[in-house]
């Protein structure tokens, strides 16, 4: 009623005048803007904090992924074996892939390149969708966005390890028996986690913005393994072809390559150093460390930008 008469009203709800200046008012008033993108130290640190919640969301969609089937998990093992099973019927036995390989150390090999590259190809493709998939959980919850694609290949490391264990089976039964060198397996995984992390976190800002990329990424997940030598040696192919030292260089030191012939190695007994190419653990360590820092860094600069339309 008084102001109605003609009282002012508190200063507190005045209205401010014309022109102020909305950052100065918001900081003013204390308030910050929704969503907005931390420091790169600060966002660190909260990842470091969400750290629980990684892990047991990883957990919850390895348990889920094969929920609705009768085997359930045996099947992140039975996937990659029946692969490797058509690839050797096709490559191995029709087009003779086992060229350079002894007739004893092919079926190893062949399944080891499958279940390694398999952990990238899956990596990438859940990284592409982590975003875009998870719109409700994006929109609804504040949290370090980066924790989505880190955890889904933090999900395909676990299903890799549940691999491993059938892949030893596999090595015992081609006389490739335990041994100190088995311990490189730890070092080359790590190094190729970090790089799948890096992969996915780029790959999950750009499916943000591109849904349609997670249809055209089978593709050339697809043509990347025909070139890495999934089903074949490198350098034996390119032995007797006419082929540019700079293409055969490409070939053996992409990244996953690089991966697969370090697990290889540690692995299989009559696979020895003279398949690798020339230091190989520096190029194993230099693409984890390029793909993750890069992608770290790519995938936060968009931070306030996702599930925003």
């Amino acid at each position: 009623m008084s102001q109605a008469l003609g009282t002012p009203p508190a200063a507190s709800a005045r209205p401010e005048p014309h022109g102020t200046d909305l950052a100065a008012l918001a900081a003013r008033h204390g308030l910050t803007v929704s969503g907005a993108r931390p420091p790169l130290g600060a966002y660190v640190r909260q990842l470091w904090g969400r750290r629980h919640f990684i892990l047991a969301f990883s957990q919850a969609k390895l348990t889920a992924q094969y929920s609705k089937a009768k085997l359930g998990q045996l099947w992140q093992v039975a996937t990659p074996l029946l692969n490797a099973a058509v690839y050797f019927f096709i490559f191995g036995l029709l087009l003779g892939a086992r060229k350079g390989i002894p007739s004893d150390v092919y079926v190893p090999f062949l399944v080891t390149g499958v279940f390694v590259f398999t952990f990238t190809q899956s990596s990438v493709l859940a990284g592409v969708r982590a975003i875009s998939g998870n719109l409700g959980l994006v929109r609804a919850l504040h949290f370090p966005r980066a924790s989505l694609p880190i955890s889904f290949a933090l999900q395909q490391l676990q299903q890799l390890l549940f691999s491993m264990l059938v892949l030893v089976v596999v090595m015992i039964g081609f006389k490739s028996y335990p041994d100190a060198s088995w311990l490189l397996v730890i070092p080359a995984l790590a190094l190729q986690f970090v790089f799948n992390t890096g992969l996915a976190l780029i790959f999950a800002r750009m499916g943000s913005k591109t849904p349609d990329l997670a249809q055209l990424m089978p593709f050339v997940l697809r043509t990347w393994m025909y070139a890495s030598g999934v089903m074949f040696s490198i350098p034996a192919m390119l032995e007797d072809k006419n082929v540019p030292a700079w293409l055969a260089d490409v070939l053996q030191w992409n990244p996953a390559a690089i991966y697969m012939d370090l697990v290889r190695f540690a692995l299989i007994d009559k696979y020895d150093s003279s398949y690798l190419p020339p230091h190989v653990w520096a190029f194993a360590l230099g693409w984890a460390v390029l793909a993750g820092v890069v992608g770290f860094v790519y995938f936060w600069k968009a931070e306030e930008r996702y599930g925003r339309g």
